[in-house]
């Protein structure tokens, strides 16, 4: 019975978590709103004032009822007037985060009257502290910057707008520009996703898709594609980097759904993504944007095969000995496996150096699509060494008539024990008490996989 009391109360709380990791995340969007002197100015026979406030008023009506939204009101240039000085710190919250607070918000952007600088960097900067904490996955932290003008008080709103982004405060800020010059459009390139109103019509193009990029529920799938073309792969972590900044968005680890199809993915359709799926060795995908509201399928080539490897004579799973793989014809290290790991690779050919002693190299190995490569190496013979006292002593293959050193034997051990692969070996050794070269004692000896065999310095 406890057991079973055990079992449902466990059963409760992982649905419990499933629930909350499903629930949709509050998304909370930061107006900032230019109130300079510069908006006094005429736009299509109108102030530049009145039109942008009548257009915002528009679009917040239709956020009015919307559920899991807080909306907030930041302006800037509305209380001190340009003529009497500079103020680079007119910039005030007016209205913080809170729901259905559109009316206040309305209120707030009628009685404005343009008077002052442009603060942008300033602005941004305390635009940090009007998002109350919230975990990054609870929270969307968004900004909609609506200016005419760009940065008026040597600071660097490109530099504030990275910083918010890299601590995770904001994903990347919109800014849309009221009837802002040419030349002065690439200022906020830097500074977050811009969008340029010329005119009413395209300012009120701009606020729908600004404002759906924010609200919908935007959907991706990313297709780990095999050497034909289909999505078969898996299993595999991915990292979703921001292009630009390439600060990390998000880790996933690929999964296919029930259907046996790639997982789907919610995404912020405010980043241009970088993907990393982190395959040996890795692949990824640039510049991949994501369509606000709509499902988007990104695929990347991951063709992958297994690689394994064999001793005779042993179980492989308790066989730890360690194979450094590299890409064929490079040096770099790409992994280190274990004899009893499988490992998938990205299709292509791989050189193996595997740490036996002596070392044991095999170059041109082909992984290939769904398919087990096992790599098998003989059992390697114990060799057992005694020795006159304390001494001097090495362990040598021939190579092409070459001595190369296999080992070099412990100084203070009078016996001492070896795994040396097959083959044909030479030992040398000179006691420590002995003080002519000519006590040098060299030893041939024959290696047998399995088998064992004594080497006595005498």
């Amino acid at each position: 019975m406890r057991i079973y009391l055990f079992k449902v109360v466990l059963l409760s709380f992982m649905c419990l978590s499933l629930q909350a990791q499903q629930e949709q995340p509050l998304t909370r969007i930061l107006f900032i709103f230019d109130a300079s002197n510069s908006m006094n100015g005429v736009w299509e026979n109108k102030p530049k004032i009145d039109v942008a406030t009548k257009l915002l008023s528009d679009a917040l009506d239709s956020l009015a009822n919307i559920e899991h939204l807080e909306l907030a009101l930041r302006v800037y240039g509305h209380e001190k007037y340009y003529q009497k000085g500079q103020d680079c710190d007119d910039t005030k919250l007016l209205v913080p985060f809170g729901t259905r607070n559109a009316i206040r918000m309305k209120n707030e952007l009628r009685q404005l009257k343009p008077k002052g600088t442009t603060p942008i960097a300033a602005t941004l900067e305390k635009a940090a502290d009007d998002f109350p904490p919230c975990p990054r996955s609870k929270c969307r932290n968004i900004i909609i910057l609506i200016t005419d003008g760009i940065e008026e008080c040597n600071g660097d709103p490109c530099a504030v707008s990275l910083a918010l982004q890299k601590r995770n405060i904001v994903l990347k800020p919109f800014v849309i520009g009221v009837g802002l010059n040419v030349e002065f459009r690439e200022a906020f390139e830097c500074v977050g996703t811009y969008f340029d109103a010329a005119d009413q019509k395209k300012f009120r193009s701009a606020l729908d898709i600004v404002i759906s990029q924010a609200l919908n529920n935007t959907t991706a799938q990313v297709n780990l594609l095999d050497f034909a073309g289909n999505a078969t792969e898996t299993n595999v972590n991915m990292t979703f980097y921001e292009q630009h900044e390439g600060s990390m968005v998000h880790n996933f680890v690929h999964t296919m759904n029930s259907r046996g199809n790639p997982d789907t993915l919610a995404l912020e359709p405010v980043h241009m993504y970088r993907i990393v799926a982190h395959t040996i060795p890795p692949r990824e995908k640039d510049s991949v944007i994501i369509t606000a509201g709509k499902h988007t399928i990104i695929g990347i080539p991951t063709p992958q095969g297994d690689l394994t490897f064999k001793m005779q004579g042993v179980n492989p799973e308790n066989n730890q000995l360690p194979v450094i793989v590299r890409e064929a014809g490079s040096m770099n290290t790409l992994n280190v496996q274990l004899f009893s790991e499988k490992q998938k690779y990205i299709v292509g050919k791989y050189d193996l150096e595997i740490l036996t002693v002596p070392r044991t190299y095999i170059e041109d190995v082909d992984i290939s699509q769904s398919h087990t490569t096992t790599i098998e190496i003989p059992q390697p013979g114990i060799v057992s060494f005694t020795k006159l006292g304390y001494g001097y002593g090495s362990v040598y293959q021939v190579k092409n008539n070459e001595m190369q050193l296999v080992a070099t034997l412990d100084l203070i051990k009078e016996r001492e024990t070896l795994s040396l692969q097959p083959g044909d070996y030479i030992a040398v050794f000179r006691p420590k008490q002995a003080r002519e070269s000519i006590f040098t004692v060299e030893k041939s000896f024959k290696v047998t996989s399995g088998a064992s065999v004594a080497v006595k310095f005498n």
